[in-house]
């Protein structure tokens, strides 16, 4: 048992709030145990220079951290390097491996990402909460009759495994990400592929046998966490999913 009671391969209480933000073509509030972060997708019809004139569309994505979001305050990062560039990239290559751009056209989705309250897992909450703004976005489009053909090829979401004392642990809160001996961001598909693997032996270096015992939990609560995604979608999934009923 867990600080907070929780098993081992436990998750922590999580709640996605689609529809969070008034004027975002997409949104999603994602709650995960304290963690609390708010994704906004905005539609652009543009694309980056390199893809002008190929006919296929981009998505990517921002993430910044409130200042009070933490115990104490943080200065806004004022440049675009650093820790919120670096996750950014992974939210942003973590959807993209769910989306068919050709089937977007020549525009743009761009994910924003702001943690309002962090208690560890704040990337990997954002990616799971970006996705369920994403789909929305799409469904957006799709209603207005801009797309002809669904993009989404799959279902993605994130959660962070570690070694705490030398068991492996799911879903880490700050606490037990701040004691972790091995930490570890796993990005997976609805159809159990990986997307990403960020793994660090932060006190020690780690076995291959604990290496897969921090990857089956992983499954365990990225399983539980895209349930939870396609229950606050409902059939809006439907519509912008490539063989879901109704695609």
């Amino acid at each position: 048992m867990r600080q907070d009671g929780r098993l081992p391969e436990k998750v922590r209480r999580a709640t996605i709030t689609r529809g969070a933000s008034k004027y975002a073509e997409g949104s999603a509030l994602i709650e995960v145990g304290n963690t609390r972060v708010l994704c906004t997708a905005s539609v652009d019809k543009s694309v980056p220079p390199f893809l002008i004139g190929s006919g296929q569309g981009w998505v990517t994505a921002e993430y910044a951290m409130l200042p009070r979001a933490t115990t104490t305050r943080t200065s806004r990062e004022r440049s675009r390097g650093g820790r919120s560039q670096e996750i950014q990239r992974l939210i942003g290559r973590s959807l993209r491996a769910v989306v068919d751009l050709s089937a977007l056209g020549e525009r743009s989705v761009t994910l924003d990402c702001d943690v309002l309250q962090a208690d560890g897992g704040t990337r990997t909450a954002a990616v799971t909460g970006a996705f369920v703004a994403l789909a929305e976005s799409l469904a957006w489009l799709r209603d207005r009759g801009e797309l002809r053909v669904a993009p989404l090829l799959d279902t993605v979401a994130a959660v962070s495994v570690g070694l705490v004392d030398g068991q492996p642990l799911v879903d880490l809160c700050y606490a037990e990400d701040y004691g972790a001996e091995v930490d570890m961001n796993v990005v997976l598909t609805g159809g159990g592929r990986f997307v990403e693997v960020q793994g660090t032996g932060e006190e020690r270096s780690f076995t291959e046998e604990e290496l897969g015992s921090m990857l089956k939990l992983a499954r365990i609560g990225i399983g539980e966490l895209t349930r939870i995604q396609r229950d606050a979608l409902g059939p809006v999934l439907a519509g912008v999913m490539v063989g879901e009923a109704g695609a």
